[in-house]
């Protein structure tokens, strides 16, 4: 082994040694549990039950309930977050008076902690005194201020939740995009103009190609942290009303703090890690062929 070597082994060491106490090891004791009846409040690890928790899962319509909640949370919030973090990052991609004081406003709410935020929007989606009900009255959009009752309806309750999610990260989304468009060389807009692209076709065929690697990664983050997002859905609806707005990870500590049910709600984290690892895959598979091109 060369010195190199040795000197890169040394500063991997600290990183190596902290995953595997606190990723791997962790990861490993839920794979284990998910195969034992586990009593909290007892006896501890129990019997040998193999698969049966994993097939309870599957078959149980709450878990159902909860991963097509979780589905449709990812979609919408991430592909309007998607959306509007392009359109924003186009904008301020462009030199304007005012460039920085609104680049510093539409960062704003990356400051502010996924509990805070759902704090927030909690308060102006009350249906009592809520400001978004009101700025709906006051426009003549609806008949009263309490005529949509966004965290107690069941029609409404996980959209209100994507709401919340939408404004708080769509400003991450932007930030990443427009790095990847500051990037971008101007030798090709300058070619795109001199074969006489008008700017819709330097859009599509210049713009949105270069892009398309740092959209992917910007999407693969976004998906996997929204999959498992907890704390805006607790604050706001904690999975409510009728579980209507029940996400897999709100579903799963109910599971093991509600109920006491280890074994279960561990083998629902196993099957919700292996989810994710295959979403990224594909995502990395998909950037790779792009990169490949």
């Amino acid at each position: 082994m060369t010195k190199e070597s040795r000197v890169s082994i040394y500063f991997f060491a600290p990183a190596g040694i902290f995953m595997l106490i606190f990723l791997f090891f962790p990861v490993a004791l839920l794979i284990r549990d998910s195969f034992f009846e586990i009593d909290m409040i007892g006896q501890g690890r129990g019997a040998f039950v193999g698969l049966s928790h994993y097939v309870d899962a599957i078959r149980s319509e709450r878990f159902i309930g909860a991963t097509t909640n979780t589905i449709i949370y990812v979609v919408v919030a991430v592909g309007f977050e998607l959306i509007l973090g392009l359109f924003f990052a186009l904008l301020l991609n462009t030199a304007f008076k005012g460039h920085g004081i609104v680049r510093t406003i539409m960062l704003a709410p990356l400051m502010i902690a996924p509990l805070v935020s759902g704090l927030i929007w909690r308060f102006m989606l009350n249906n009592q005194f809520g400001i978004v009900n009101k700025l709906l009255y006051d426009f003549n959009i609806t008949s009263s201020r309490h005529a949509i009752q966004w965290l107690s309806d069941e029609r409404f309750s996980l959209f209100s939740t994507i709401i919340a999610d939408i404004w708080l990260t769509t400003p991450f989304m932007m930030l990443v995009l427009l790095a990847g468009l500051q990037g971008i060389s101007p030798t090709l807009y300058e070619s795109s103009q001199i074969d006489g692209a008008n700017k819709i076709q330097t859009f599509l065929y210049v713009t949105l190609p270069s892009l398309f690697p740092v959209m992917i990664v910007a999407v693969l983050i976004r998906t996997v942290d929204a999959a498992r997002t907890f704390d805006i859905v607790w604050v706001l609806t904690q999975g409510g009303p009728s579980n209507s707005s029940e996400v897999l990870s709100t579903y799963m500590y109910k599971t093991l703090t509600r109920y006491g049910q280890v074994g279960e709600s561990s083998a629902m984290a196993v099957m919700f890690i292996l989810l994710l690892l295959a979403i990224s895959s594909y995502f990395l598979f998909v950037m790779f062929k792009a990169n490949k091109k």
